[in-house]
């Protein structure tokens, strides 16, 4: 089977592996086992928060906050590329560069200066280096938004000063990062999704054939 990793999913196979001997990390093999049993049994994993609820559901409002900021009529990109290697849909497919836009959970989570974005822990910057690869872009830009929170996804005892955020100036409440294209990075990931391919492959004939061979 010819797998390819989504650009969201990215950041869990590219992390390094603790010992040298190795060519995959544990959380990479557990992400993959998680492919073959999926792809096997015909199901898919769904995570249900209210982070990642709010981060669908205020995309276009985060889209609106950004451009207002930024002085553009960027609107949201739906058409999804795929290579050899990877499959991606970015959130902004601009001339010169891709956006991908994060809507904050609350001013308590929302990083308020560019340096308070991680994107290497978040697996964030993988993201955006597969978005560069896949639509040709020189440059990427990370954009976190921070809009109010709808009321059905608060609860009685929740803080509105950190999630009704519309009187702040729109200017505080988007903090963005750049990325440059980097040609090197994209073998290490063409690479590791082969990697991933062989033990994707190895995990799923184990469970078709249901044998352990110990040394």
């Amino acid at each position: 089977i010819t797998m390819k990793i989504r650009s969201s999913a990215l950041g869990k196979i590219m992390t390094n592996p603790r010992s040298k001997k190795e060519t995959l990390s544990v959380g990479c093999k557990t992400y993959i086992k998680e492919l073959v049993k999926e792809d096997l049994f015909n199901y898919k994993s769904t995570i249900d928060s209210k982070y990642l609820t709010k981060g669908i559901d205020m995309e276009d409002t985060s889209i609106d906050l950004y451009n207002e900021v930024h002085g553009t009529l960027y609107l949201k990109n739906t058409e999804r590329l795929s290579n050899e290697f990877i499959t991606g849909e970015c959130d902004i497919n601009a001339e010169d560069k891709i956006i991908d836009i994060k809507s904050s959970w609350s001013l308590e989570t929302f990083p308020a200066a560019p340096e308070d974005i991680d994107a290497v822990k978040t697996g964030y910057e993988w993201q955006l280096r597969c978005y560069m690869w896949l639509y040709n872009k020189p440059k990427a830009e990370l954009a976190y938004c921070m809009v109010s929170t709808p009321d059905y996804l608060l609860k009685d005892w929740d803080n509105l000063g950190i999630h009704k955020v519309d009187k702040h100036d729109p200017f505080l409440r988007v903090t963005c990062i750049s990325f440059e294209r980097d040609v090197e990075k994209e073998e290490l990931i063409a690479q590791r999704v082969q990697d991933c391919r062989e033990f994707y492959n190895e995990y799923r004939d184990s469970i078709l054939n249901k044998q352990l061979i110990l040394e």
